[in-house]
């Protein structure tokens, strides 16, 4: 009966347990708050461990002739964000000056729209895409934190980016590609844990969320979310399409705000102080717009991936014929 109701939701294994954990993580925190394994599965301090896990499992089905796909699927999803990103909050900023506009600054457009919830991406990709989807999260990383977002203010010079940073998000898949291509056999017991751990992820990942973010962030919060999924991610579907050849389920699924991005303004501001009077407003409507657009891209992902196909949902029409 359960399993009945979440498979009539878009991406329902992970949708239900974001949607648990954020209502719990809101209102009742003290209940995955009491320690022990309780606080560390339940709560968003398991988080990047339950991730790790799953990048491994998903690293030993990677096989090294895959890497060039790889490497072409998220290199369009990573650029294609950071330019759509970019120019809105750049368009902004040069029409309208450092205050913005509806109460809306380029360093809150940059910050929401330049960077992608990857937790919402793995999910989504380990229910409707490929095993190189999934894998290029670990390139899509790269946007999730102030780097882009300096470079699109123009502040690239003051960014220092380490590339320990990326060798420790990379690491998991690297390791368990390394496995994988030694021992199909370890690729074969391991892969069906990347699935069985959705839920964990998803439960993880709204127990990091608080839905009050999205009255705190006020109006502009939510159209800040808006154009950070139907703007943003239109364009990225659209280069998804063409330049990618691909149906473009994977371009929705990239069009979120990262939890990341809530200390982005502040990074900035360290960086270029002229920032600083705008960085409390800039976080909360970067809150308010993580907050609504985990909610709605999973959905959105769903009934496009339904619509258009992906590699594990025929298209509807081939589906009908596949039953005659």
């Amino acid at each position: 009966m359960i399993m009945k109701f979440i498979n009539k939701i878009p991406a329902g294994m992970m949708v239900i347990p974001l949607l648990l954990g954020s209502l719990i993580n809101t209102f009742f925190p003290q209940i995955t708050g009491i320690g022990s394994y309780t606080t560390a599965i339940f709560t968003n301090a398991g988080a990047a461990a339950v991730m790790g896990a799953q990048l491994f499992c998903l690293g030993t089905t990677l096989q090294l002739r895959d890497m060039p796909k790889v490497l072409k699927r998220g290199g369009i999803l990573l650029v294609s964000k950071f330019i759509i990103g970019a120019a809105i909050g750049i368009a902004v900023g040069k029409i309208f000056g450092m205050n913005g506009v509806f109460g809306m600054t380029s360093l809150a457009i940059i910050s929401a729209v330049t960077n992608s919830n990857g937790s919402v991406y793995l999910a989504l990709m380990s229910t409707y895409g490929d095993e190189s989807d999934q894998a290029s999260m670990a390139l899509l990383s790269l946007n999730d934190g102030p780097l882009f977002t300096l470079v699109a203010l123009g502040a690239s010079g003051l960014a220092q980016f380490d590339p320990i940073t990326l060798l420790a998000a990379v690491g998991p898949i690297l390791v368990g590609m390394i496995l994988g291509n030694l021992d199909k056999g370890l690729a074969d017991f391991l892969a069906p844990a990347g699935s069985i751990l959705i839920p964990f992820v998803g439960f993880t990942l709204g127990s990091g969320i608080d839905v009050t973010n999205l009255v705190k962030g006020g109006p502009q919060g939510i159209v800040l979310g808006l154009i950070t999924v139907f703007v943003g991610g239109s364009f990225i579907v659209f280069c998804d399409r063409v330049i990618g050849r691909r149906p473009g389920y994977a371009g929705w699924a990239v069009a979120t705000t990262a939890g990341n991005a809530v200390a982005v303004p502040a990074a900035v501001a360290l960086a270029d102080p002229s920032y600083a009077p705008f960085v409390s407003e800039a976080t909360v409507q970067v809150a308010a717009s993580t907050v609504l657009t985990a909610i709605l891209v999973p959905f959105i992902t769903g009934w496009w991936a339904k619509k258009y196909g992906c590699p594990k949902i025929p298209l509807e029409g081939k589906a009908e014929e596949a039953k005659a």
